[in-house]
């Protein structure tokens, strides 16, 4: 079978399928009739040689070639997507840079990261965030040009990512000025029976906090936990508890004198990392931001 003879348009049908696994669905998504979407597919099956689903009561299951056809779709109808997405704007000279963010990460950051494209008036920001598996599919499907995470993950083929080391930074106690100036603690030897509030489970550094504690035989008085940084950063600014966390989540206040640093640990750390697809195609104003 030659490339010519391969018809996009009943491959689309396909994926749209595929990822919603279930045809009427679909054929009412893209106005036509349940019928002629099973004869456009089965067309397709036909000139692959291959079954591309097999029924398992009132569901679709996709076969194994089912599944290698799908990865491909990904990639082309992805491809297409993001084509669509770049030539937004384009001839009045503007950039379109999608960018998600952990939900764990802290906004000041992601805001830090991003100023330059701030200022460029060419480029146009999206910005999303949420849980990092999510993110990531998005990334794989051409929906998003980077994402920021505070954790690496793997490569594999059925993954082609690419992580960039962007830094690091000590965690810090913070606490109301009002309280704490002028003093300060040991982290995490002097923490037992505070009142604090801390990053939430999914947080890479609350797994190092908490066997640091352990370690010490100190046990904290927790009062929250919480994942988005945003909140804890509302936290540690109005509840009165110490707070742990990355400076950067708190750096107006830190600023302002509303909150002081009262201990600091270079056992913990957050890092930073910018993910991104080894298929990807450049775009300057990302280059500009990775290589700063």
């Amino acid at each position: 079978m030659r490339l010519e003879q391969l018809n996009f348009h009943h491959l689309f049908y396909f994926w749209r399928v595929a990822k919603a696994g279930h045809l009427t669905r679909v054929a009412t998504e893209l106005h036509t009739s349940q019928s002629a979407l099973s004869a456009q597919i089965r067309q397709l099956e036909d000139r692959l040689g291959e079954p591309l689903f097999a029924r398992e009561g009132r569901r679709l299951v996709l076969t194994d070639t089912g599944q290698l056809v799908l990865s491909y779709a990904e990639d082309i109808f992805g491809l297409g997507q993001e084509m669509l997405g770049r030539l937004v704007g384009r001839s009045e000279g503007m950039t379109r840079l999608r960018v998600g963010s952990v939900a764990t990460l802290s906004r000041n950051y992601q805001e830090n990261w991003i100023r330059p494209a701030l200022a460029d008036p060419s480029v146009v920001l999206t910005l999303e965030s949420g849980v990092l598996e999510g993110l990531l599919a998005r990334l794989l499907q051409h929906q998003l040009d980077v994402v920021l995470a505070n954790e690496t993950v793997p490569s594999n083929a059925d993954r082609p990512l690419h992580c960039r080391f962007l830094g690091s930074q000590s965690i810090s106690l913070v606490g109301p000025a009002g309280v704490w100036k002028n003093r300060s603690l040991r982290i995490p030897d002097d923490l037992q029976g505070l009142d604090i509030a801390l990053p939430g489970p999914r947080h890479a550094l609350r797994s190092q906090f908490d066997a640091l504690c352990a370690s010490a035989g100190v046990t904290p008085h927790l009062r929250a936990e919480v994942d988005d940084m945003a909140m804890l950063r509302l936290i540690a600014r109005d509840s009165g508890w110490l707070t742990v966390l990355p400076e950067v989540v708190v750096q107006d206040e830190l600023r302002a004198g509303v909150l002081v640093t009262v201990g600091q640990s270079t056992q913990l750390q957050e890092r930073f990392y910018a993910i991104t697809t080894t298929r990807r195609h450049r775009i300057e104003a990302l280059e500009r931001l990775l290589s700063d």
